[in-house]
């Protein structure tokens, strides 16, 4: 359409007389065209149409140079929303029918008869109009998603993370709203329990401000240039990673919140050994975790933290971590199982195979040191506690990072 609001169209036919007729036998004012230009041949009408980008043709297939078909081929491929009519004579009409596979929208058998071509017009214009209209829907609709598609990020992982999508439906959002594609590896949830609470003095303003700065912070220090990251219903903080994040960096997050915002927070990282439709469960486990955490006693806080600084050790115990939080055995047992849900042993194992992860993941040290850096005595022990937790061999499970 040209900036008058008319559609432009060209006349390409080898007998002037012919273009003339018709130039001069149609209303195109009335009809909302605009004759741009007229040709005797199709390299010349071709050269028109591309100079003008033309919405409408009138081509003859018997021209000099280059013939009706070629020129509606070199159309098709270099202004493809351009309408093509064909006039043809009665003798042509074979030739014709192979113009008709190209696609062309209409044919006009000669002689032209105006009324007959001003009908088929007016039925090209109609169909370029509702294109136009159309495309325009389109574009509005287009800038619209733009406008809003941080809304529709957030959305799409909410309904994910309650498991209401399938697999299909996952990937085809993903690619929808440019998000990575890659398997997720982790899931981290962050918290700050402050806000969670509700006994924050800050006010809504600063409150979203700082959440925001916290997860600029988290986004720096996880390092993922492609990191799928939403707030849930809960104000929680979820980013969805595509390498398990090592316990030093996840602790180097928390102080680095600390230091820039002076604000407590918490993380929880949960391992994915499931696909991408069974993520939610994932991201539903590490939320219960960080909840549960949030909620204990100092007496378990304190003994998960010793855990954490002597799990190296090779004679590490229940008994030797009650002695040294001077707590009987059998109370640490229970109370550390009722808080968190989970054993004393079940939580040393758990902190193991997440620092053999990172050593596996990030060095090449061999297999039987790292299980004595990380406090088993044999190989033999560390690799079947591997497997029984990870579902796969420390070997196997290398392997696989570097595939």
């Amino acid at each position: 359409m040209n900036g008058a609001g008319t559609w432009s169209i060209i006349i390409a036919d080898d007998e002037a007389i012919i273009r003339e007729g018709i130039r001069t036998a149609i209303a195109w004012e009335q009809l909302g065209l605009t004759v741009v230009g007229e040709a005797e041949d199709g390299e010349e009408a071709l050269e028109l149409a591309l100079a003008h980008q033309v919405d409408i043709m009138l081509v003859d297939l018997s021209m000099p140079i280059m013939n009706g078909l070629t020129l509606i081929r070199h159309i098709h491929e270099q202004l493809p929303s351009c309408r093509i009519i064909i006039i043809t004579g009665h003798d042509e009409f074979s030739y014709a029918q192979e113009a008709i596979k190209l696609e062309v929208t209409d044919y006009i058998l000669k002689p032209v008869n105006p009324e007959h071509l001003t009908e088929v017009l007016e039925e090209v214009i109609s169909r370029l109009e509702n294109d136009h209209t159309q495309q325009n829907l389109m574009q509005a609709a287009s800038k619209q998603i733009e406008k809003h598609i941080d809304l529709l990020r957030d959305r799409f992982c909410l309904d994910w993370m309650r498991g209401e999508l399938s697999l299909d439906e996952i990937r085809e959002q993903l690619m929808f709203l440019h998000l990575p594609q890659h398997e997720i590896s982790a899931v981290c949830v962050l918290r700050w329990p402050e806000l969670s609470s509700g006994e924050t003095l800050y006010s809504q303003r600063d409150r979203q401000l700082l959440l925001f700065a916290i997860e600029n912070i988290a986004l720096e220090c996880l390092g993922e240039k492609e990191c799928i990251h939403f707030r849930d219903y809960d104000e929680y903080l979820v980013f969805l990673l595509q390498k398990q994040p090592p316990d030093h960096m996840l602790q180097h997050l928390i102080q680095s919140v600390q230091d820039y915002l002076n604000i407590q927070v918490l993380i929880c990282c949960e391992p994915n050994k499931q696909g991408m439709e069974e993520l939610h469960s994932v991201y539903q486990q590490a939320k219960s975790n960080i909840n549960r955490d949030w909620k204990l006693s100092p007496l378990i806080k304190q003994a998960k933290e010793w855990v954490q600084a002597h799990y190296m050790d090779q004679q590490l115990s229940l008994e030797k971590a009650a002695k040294s939080l001077n707590v009987s055995p059998v109370y640490l047992s229970r109370l550390f199982k009722q808080e968190t849900g989970r054993s004393f042993i079940h939580y040393l194992t758990y902190v193991r195979m997440k620092r053999a992860i990172d050593l596996l993941h990030g060095s090449d040290l061999p297999i039987h040191e790292i299980a004595q850096q990380i406090g088993y005595d044999t190989q033999h022990y560390f690799s079947t506690a591997f497997k029984k937790t990870i579902g796969l061999s420390p070997n196997q499970y290398r392997k696989s990072k570097v595939d």
